[in-house]
């Protein structure tokens, strides 16, 4: 339940700060007091739509805060899946606008984004309105009523997931069918370039070896004469490299036994020369293995031209990348040859999951119609109680195809008056039957949705006398089980509060604030009597008041 609310710079609202009981908490107030921005300001921490222009003071911002008691309602795994301080009595939430339009969430003093701000606020608070009669009508709503009833939550999480897998097989299906329609169209072309590539047979990094074979031959004249010159100089010449360093190494040889300094200069010689004679066999090597051969040269050049007029047709700079092309056009060529089969697979997974999807949705279906049985059960008596005596009421069930929801269409059907055909609720009801059908609908459903707090903002319109006490009555029975809050006209219904705040406009040097006020037994039944009178109080209006309360209280 809501213990306290904060809320500064909010339209009318300076700085005020309510504190809430449990029960049945009445809100009055005159039209235009402020009560609907009261509402707005909590509808903040419900992750709505802010608007800068209802920041009043522009050099500071808007804040909404808060307090919470959560004990009992199963929040903690979603705090610590949210790296949210969780405390097991108390959850504080805020919201602040900046004037320019700028919006931050607080849940425990930790920053959240609003959209989860919004998924922890609405496990903790649900504003009912006029507005929100409109939702009756649709099935989205209406099945909404009978999940809550059915307690099938996990059940529908299961089957979410499942049908989420099934839809993605199908995607997966749709686009290999599409795939293999767009490479069996090209079916042809795959297979002529395919021709082409194992025509030419390429080798990985057969360019790169080629095009070294090319400099060499191109060049063998060069390079021979190159490799000529350097045998001369080390071994074949008259006075040949290797020749001059076996002198050398004899004539250090002669110095060692006199010279400390040019001891073991022999051995490095001997080094060198090995290192050398090396060298001048490698340089043999190469040389005898040059030789102009025209025909080899030609045949490299074709080669190479063949291989670049490829890649130049397929925009690439790279054998390897041929390669790659070639592996692509023989995997779709793998492709269409065994498209029946994946195809065939694919298929027989999909109408596994199917099959899987449906079964849990039968389910589901079978808990919604027992949740009807028992809604039915419940709510048909308790709208005759607020004066819709010839009501009748079922619930259509029509099997749809499958959605996220499941395989149900459910279609809320009442008649409101003798002999009269049951009709959608959409085309047969007046506000002031909406208002207490959901007002009704709510009183079942509340307890089963565990919400710690409700508040009815005006729900109320449209009905006067014995139905508005019976109305307040009702709200106050819902309030023995959770936290209600209600915004009313009706002095029937205030009459029934278990705590009654006033809603005020002042007028201060700032400009018109709004202000809310504690009402005791003395105030609460002033303001009965004001509701009832309209105008200047009098001991009639007085009494009335008090019977009100009286006869409510000795219910």
């Amino acid at each position: 339940m809501i213990s306290r609310l904060f809320i500064s710079n909010y339209a009318l609202i300076d700085t005020l700060e309510i504190a809430f009981d449990d029960g049945l908490t009445i809100i009055t107030g005159e039209t235009g007091a402020g009560k609907s921005i009261i509402l707005g300001a909590l509808s903040m921490l419900l992750g709505e739509r802010t608007d800068a222009r209802t920041v009043r003071d522009a050099s500071r911002k808007i804040v909404v805060e808060a307090t919470f008691d959560i004990a009992g309602y199963d929040l903690q795994q979603l705090f610590d899946d949210n790296d949210i301080e969780y405390y097991e009595h108390e959850c504080i939430l805020r919201r602040e606008v900046a004037a320019n339009g700028r919006s931050r969430a607080f849940v425990n003093d930790s920053p959240v984004s609003v959209a989860l701000l919004k998924s922890i606020s609405t496990r903790l608070i649900d504003i009912h309105s006029q507005h929100s009669n409109l939702l009756l009508s649709t099935q989205a709503f209406q099945l909404d009523i009978l999940d809550s009833m059915a307690d099938n939550s996990a059940l529908r999480g299961e089957y979410v997931c499942k049908y989420e897998e099934w839809r993605e097989a199908e995607k997966k299906l749709k686009a290999v069918k599409s795939q293999i329609e767009k490479s069996n169209q090209e079916q042809d072309y795959i297979s002529f370039q395919l021709e082409q590539f194992h025509e030419i047979n390429l080798k990985e990094n057969e360019d790169v070896e080629l095009e070294q074979q090319q400099v060499r031959l191109s060049r063998a004249s060069e390079l021979r004469d190159a490799l000529c010159v350097v045998d001369n100089i080390l071994d074949s010449s008259d006075y040949p490299v290797l020749g001059q360093l076996k002198d050398v190494r004899q004539n250090l040889l002669l110095t060692e036994d006199a010279m400390d300094e040019t001891k073991g200069m022999a051995q490095r010689i001997d080094s060198v020369v090995i290192e050398l004679k090396d060298i001048a066999r490698s340089v043999q090597m190469a040389q005898d293995a040059l030789c102009d051969d025209p025909a080899r040269l030609e045949a490299v050049n074709d080669r190479l031209d063949t291989i670049y007029a490829l890649e130049r047709k397929h925009s690439v700079q790279s054998v390897n990348e041929l390669i790659g092309i070639q592996r692509d056009y023989e995997q779709k060529m793998l492709s269409i040859s065994n498209a029946d089969a994946c195809i065939a697979e694919l298929e027989s997974k999909c109408n596994a999951l199917r099959s899987e999807v449906l079964a849990i949705a039968t389910i589901i279906t079978s808990t919604r119609k027992q949740a009807a049985e028992m809604f039915i059960a419940q709510f048909t008596p308790l709208v005759c109680k607020l004066g819709l005596k010839n009501i009748a009421f079922d619930i259509a069930f029509q099997q749809i195809d499958l959605s996220e929801t499941g395989a149900d269409g459910v279609e809320f059907l009442m008649a409101f008056n003798k002999n009269q055909a049951l009709m959608p609720v959409k085309d047969t009801a007046s506000g002031g039957e909406i208002s207490r059908v959901m007002l009704c609908i709510k009183s079942i459903i509340a307890r089963s949705m565990h919400l710690p707090t409700i508040i009815f903002d005006e729900i109320d319109t449209g009905i006067s006398g014995d139905i508005a006490t019976m109305v307040g009555e009702l709200m106050a029975d819902i309030a023995t089980t959770i936290q209600v809050m209600a915004i009313t006209h009706l002095p029937q219904v205030a009459a029934c509060a278990a705590n009654h705040l006033k809603v005020y406009k002042t007028d201060c040097d700032g400009g018109t604030v709004t202000g809310v006020k504690p009402l005791d037994d003395n105030d609460h039944l002033t303001e009965v009597a004001r509701m009832l009178s309209g105008r200047g109080l009098d001991d009639a209006a007085i009494n009335n008041a008090k019977s009100l309360i009286d006869q409510y209280k000795r219910r």
